[in-house]
């Protein structure tokens, strides 16, 4: 396979807050996805993205400081065929941070897959994935069934940012990829095919 031909998966760190656990669960997933090389992986961190709060009204025109923020995120996630959130659960839902960035794109996520890291208490972050899964069927993308799970990553993470119960966290991760990448690429043909008009 071609490094044209792989399937490119943009990761999303939805966590900014201090003394987050998201970047070492990314990193760790990140690592266990690399051991596939049809997959081209890019990673955008919501604690490097500075996006205002204050959208235009509809039919306006974005601030410069959206302008400059949007210049570096927007393009990466219109070429991406397929998207993995890592998220925790903060109340029961996801972060502010990762909603922001999701409300400022909606052709971007249009007819691609996405696939889900989280964690959090003994729910391991499964009723912000819940919540994540109404928000992008309303943008016209497609979630992917399988999903991961770190409960507790407070106990279940090593000092590494590795999870102590490796093999099923591997296995978990390779069944939520098998998925993402079968529907990455059939809606990537099916895109090129016939562009998406919903």
């Amino acid at each position: 396979m071609s490094v044209s031909d792989a399937l490119r998966v943009t990761v999303i760190v939805g966590s900014v807050r201090e003394g987050r656990l998201g970047r070492a669960v990314a990193d760790w997933f990140l690592a266990t996805a690399a051991a596939d090389p049809d997959l081209d992986l890019d990673v955008v961190d919501l604690a490097e993205v500075d996006l205002p709060l204050v959208l235009p009204g509809w039919g306006g025109t974005p601030s410069p400081e959206a302008v400059a923020a949007l210049k570096d995120v927007s393009p990466r996630l219109a070429a991406a065929d397929a998207f993995v959130i890592v998220t925790p659960e903060y109340n029961h839902s996801f972060p502010a941070a990762l909603k922001n960035l999701i409300d400022w794109h909606h052709r971007e996520w249009q007819a691609k897959p996405v696939g889900f890291v989280s964690y959090g208490g003994l729910g391991g972050g499964l009723r912000a994935v819940e919540q994540l899964r109404l928000v992008f069927a309303e943008l016209h993308a497609v979630t992917v069934r399988d999903s991961v799970s770190l409960h507790g990553p407070w106990s279940g993470l090593g000092e590494d940012g590795t999870p102590r119960d490796a093999d099923v966290c591997a296995g978990a991760a390779k069944g939520m990829l098998g998925q993402l990448s079968w529907w990455g690429r059939a809606l990537r043909t099916a895109r090129a095919e016939r562009p998406y008009a919903g």
